[in-house]
């Protein structure tokens, strides 16, 4: 393989290169992307970066990096067409890349829901940097801010505007808080807190239109502002693959080893849906560390070690003074267990069959590591055994490592529930 060829820029294509070249890739490496700026971390748009303001600081690598590892980045390069036959990649200009393995790093964009006036000047994203960038410049003169979606990115967005004295007013058209992430024990909290913390909150209504910056909803209320954030979740970037007739559902249809439908191609992150291993199901998940894991597992493939990704999920989500952690990953929850401790923190343990799925954490740093160390080296791991452990899941993680332990030197261990 001489050449590897990487569409898109973000932590997922530049941990692949990274990760071929720490194993030994020899050959060339490409990574195309249609922004302006050297890959760099996008989760503290939202959070730190509004602050600071430093780009220094997102970087995943100073441009050194990138001469010294001999990879090539071509920023400010939009792709149109993948020529599978041909084995290119064509960019708007015209220009012919051509691959001996292409992966598909596209990632996703802002949602756009059906609202009139959507497109005025006083909408901003906050997707990218560029964005980042604009709405950083625009908070000095902001006063009153309506924030269309109450996910993390706008929650995000909320809580540093109320800490600068904004007034904020957050719409989510769920009945509740970061719905299709949390438990409802953790959307209680976190609208508890944003409500202290000044914000107004309106659940259950949809914006219908936006004039200048004054945000109507469905039921005709109209919230006077400022500025209007649109955060209304992402779809992925799958139109190169669909148009090159790869398999697609809301994302790049990828196996356990993050291959498409054509074997010459690859998909990580945000833009592809694969085979998740802690749920059984199909996934796209919205996750730093998901987009740098599949690159780890195509690097191995391409290098002649294939493994399947079998990596436990893990998010967060940093909103002022709270701290949000998940370890692991369901579709859909059958029950949820809820411990509340002091000085806001909580900890929820998510159950599938009575098999436990998902732990949430507020401002428990050690308990999430302990849960995803527990997951790792169990996998699933049965109620029955979390409630007699009085829900203890660092007890629970250290037996199941020292278990591990003993029997993979014995030859013997087995990720079944009944090997604790």
């Amino acid at each position: 393989m001489e050449h590897v060829v990487v569409i898109g820029t973000g932590q997922g294509a530049y941990q692949l290169a990274a990760s071929l070249r720490q194993q030994g890739y020899q050959g060339q490496i490409t990574l195309v992307g249609d922004e302006a700026a050297l890959p760099y971390q996008r989760p503290p748009l939202s959070k730190d970066y509004l602050s600071h303001g430093d780009t220094d600081r997102l970087a995943l690598r100073r441009a050194s990096f990138y001469d010294d590892q001999n990879i090539t980045v071509r920023p400010s390069t939009r792709i149109s067409a993948i020529d599978r036959t041909a084995m290119t990649i064509e960019t708007e200009s015209g220009e012919h890349i051509s691959y001996d393995h292409l992966v598909l790093a596209t990632g996703s964009r802002n949602r756009r829901p059906p609202i009139a006036g959507l497109d005025g000047p006083n909408v901003l994203a906050l997707r990218t940097l560029a964005d980042a960038a604009d709405l950083r410049k625009r908070l000095e003169q902001m006063l009153r801010v309506t924030v269309i979606g109450g996910g993390f990115i706008g929650l995000e967005f909320s809580a540093v505007a109320a800490k600068r004295g904004i007034a904020v007013t957050v719409v989510e058209g769920a009945p509740r808080l970061m719905a299709r992430a949390v438990s409802p024990a953790t959307s209680a909290q976190f609208l508890t807190a944003h409500q202290s913390w000044g914000a107004t909150v309106i659940l259950g209504q949809f914006a219908s239109r936006i004039e200048g910056a004054d945000v109507t909803l469905a039921d005709g209320t109209t919230i006077a502002g400022d500025t209007v954030i649109a955060a209304a979740g992402v779809v992925a970037n799958d139109e190169l693959a669909q148009d090159a007739g790869l398999a697609t559902e809301d994302g790049v249809i990828v196996d356990a080893h993050l291959s498409t439908s054509d074997p010459h191609i690859s998909a990580l992150g945000d833009c592809c849906r694969f085979p998740e291993p802690m749920s059984g199901t199909l996934a796209r998940l919205e996750s730093v560390q998901a987009a740098t894991d599949h690159a780890r597992t195509i690097a191995a493939r391409l290098l002649g070690q294939p493994a399947p990704y079998t990596a436990v999920p893990w998010f967060w989500s940093n909103q002022a003074d709270l701290k949000l952690q998940i370890a692991g990953f369901a579709p859909t929850i059958d029950d949820w267990h809820t411990i509340a401790g002091p000085d806001g923190k909580l900890a929820v343990f998510g159950y599938v069959a009575d098999a436990l799925a998902v732990v949430e954490t507020i401002n428990q740093a050690g308990l999430h590591m302990a849960a995803r160390k527990l997951l790792t080296n169990r996998g699933r791991i049965t109620r029955i055994e979390v409630e007699a452990a009085g829900y203890d899941v660092k007890v629970l993680a250290a037996r199941a490592n020292s278990v591990k332990t003993e029997s993979v030197l014995t030859g013997l261990w087995d990720p079944s529930p009944q090997s604790l």
